[in-house]
């Protein structure tokens, strides 16, 4: 595997791009609707990195509200030959693995994988924090309070969750993400192999969402690297009354508010773009280094 951390969390602000071998995305970039899914993928990976992209995400189950789920087995078969070919095309990117299920993490961990992004933060599967701290890799843990029936799909925005009740949002987010960093450490995954993620979009209100975006220096005084996954989210599209494909100068806003509040990582889907707003960004934060 690769060095699983080459990367200096105070230097500047890190790009990683969305490979979503799903036929349902929610912002519709899904790769499955190709006739040759894996060359799609390639191909976008060679325009992240030529992008500006450090991270790559590679996902095979949707996390939009109201997705199906899928089996570990079709999780395998859709991510593990993107996960080969491309550590054979980018022997130095880092390579992140989206799954909450420890059968995929162990299979794209074996095959030469560098990162786990679980979107339920070690809460869904229990054997998954010994996958990962046999492997010694990196893990995002996200907040997560998605639940099925609290969520509201309309056909031209999406689906946003509706009254998820938080009696202090902030507070139980932190807390909550604390849980999950207590559980990846009695597995001894390292403080230095954790990375929070606020979890935007999952679980909160439009409102909800808003807040914690402008609060996310809280979550990043928690003392460990953030990653924020805004691009495209339905808290966007409803704000602004505009689908997924629509939403790039949103998502330019909130990951520019992002990197001022200290997130370290971007997730996003237009690499391009969000790699130019992050230089430009933090050029501005250390033009008095």
């Amino acid at each position: 595997m690769n060095d699983p951390f080459p990367l200096s969390w105070d230097s500047r602000t890190y790009i990683m791009g969305i490979l979503n071998l799903t036929p349902d995305s929610f912002s519709g970039d899904g790769l499955l609707q190709n006739a040759d899914p894996i060359e799609a993928a390639l191909a976008q990976a060679h325009q992240f990195v030529s992008d500006g992209a450090h991270i790559l995400d590679i996902g095979g189950e949707s996390t939009r509200p109201g997705a199906k789920q899928v089996s570990a087995s079709e999780e395998i078969d859709r991510i593990l030959p993107v996960v080969q070919k491309l550590i054979t095309e980018f022997p130095g990117i880092i390579l992140s693995i989206d799954t909450y299920k420890s059968e995929v993490a162990e299979v794209a961990l074996s095959a030469g994988a560098s990162w786990i992004n679980d979107v339920w933060g070690l809460r869904a599967d229990p054997a998954m924090p010994q996958v990962i701290a046999r492997h010694k890799a990196p893990v995002i843990l996200m907040h997560n309070r998605a639940v099925p029936n609290s969520t509201e799909i309309r056909s031209r925005l999406g689906g946003h969750y509706v009254g998820v009740k938080y009696a202090d949002l902030l507070g139980e987010v932190k807390a909550e993400l604390m849980d999950s960093v207590a559980i990846a450490k009695a597995s001894d995954i390292p403080d230095k192999n954790i990375i929070l993620d606020p979890g935007i979009g999952f679980g909160k209100t439009v409102a909800q969402n808003l807040m914690l975006l402008n609060h996310l220096d809280e979550i990043c005084a928690l003392g460990f690297p953030v990653l924020l996954g805004a691009s495209r989210k339905s808290f966007i599209g409803y704000t602004l009354d505009l689908p997924p494909k629509e939403r790039l100068e949103g998502s330019a806003a909130a990951n520019a508010v992002g990197i001022l509040r200290g997130a370290n990582i971007l997730r996003v889907h237009d690499v391009k773009q969000a790699a130019r707003l992050a230089r430009m960004v933090d050029a501005i934060l250390h033009a008095d280094n």
